[in-house]
């Protein structure tokens, strides 16, 4: 049972305190400030980023999050307007090169997701801003390009990230775990957006192999 202020109780704490009764009476006040957090998802070409993606954000939708889906304005491989997956499941989006310039469309959500985040050109600055807005932001993007090198705002926005996992494939030539994306036509461009027509998932072995 707690003391009443009245019980011998009162005079010893009071002792211990000092006379300042609403110090005794008041706990100091913590304030907190909701803050929104980042998951990270990528991996190479077809280990289902994009399907996790959609899953995680259709998950937060179902609970009454209200969610949106970016997509990187060029990729217009299976369709002009919407996310979609290489299993041709679709989604609505808001197309965009650069997120500052939908941020109106954005910022009255509460659970944002990105897909090819690895070719937005504010991703990581924008990421931050929104997460410490109090929003969720999910992005999907490639870790590597297909020189087994880092693109350029992905290794920044990892340290930002609460949460971030590396999905495998599999591999298109062996059928081991694949982690890699391997070119197949003749291009040195960073940027050479395609499928099936242009790259594979390999492992490490095949990725080696001519």
């Amino acid at each position: 049972m707690r003391p009443s202020y009245d019980s011998p109780h009162r005079k010893h704490s009071m002792d211990v305190f000092g006379e300042d009764e609403e110090l005794f009476r008041t706990p100091p006040r913590i304030s907190w400030k909701k803050y929104g957090y980042i998951q990270v998802i990528m991996g190479p070409m077809f280990s289902g980023k994009t399907t996790e993606l959609l899953r995680r954000v259709k998950r937060y939708s179902i609970a009454t999050y209200k969610s949106c889906l970016v997509k990187y304005k060029n990729d217009t491989r299976y369709d002009q307007d919407n996310i979609a997956t290489h299993d041709k499941e679709l989604a609505n989006a808001i197309s965009c090169t650069k997120l500052a310039d939908i941020y109106d469309q954005l910022k009255e959500n509460q659970v944002i997701g990105i897909d090819e985040g690895q070719f937005m050109e504010d991703l990581v600055e924008f990421c931050e801003k929104l997460a410490n807005e109090g929003k969720i932001v999910i992005v999907a993007c490639l870790d590597g390009t297909f020189q087994r090198k880092s693109f350029a705002p992905i290794p920044h926005l990892i340290p930002l990230a609460e949460s971030v996992i590396k999905l495998k494939a599999v591999c298109m030539k062996c059928y081991a775990d694949a982690s890699f994306t391997k070119r197949t036509v003749e291009s040195q461009k960073v940027e050479l957006i395609g499928g099936a027509d242009k790259y594979m998932a390999v492992c490490r072995a095949c990725y080696f192999e001519v």
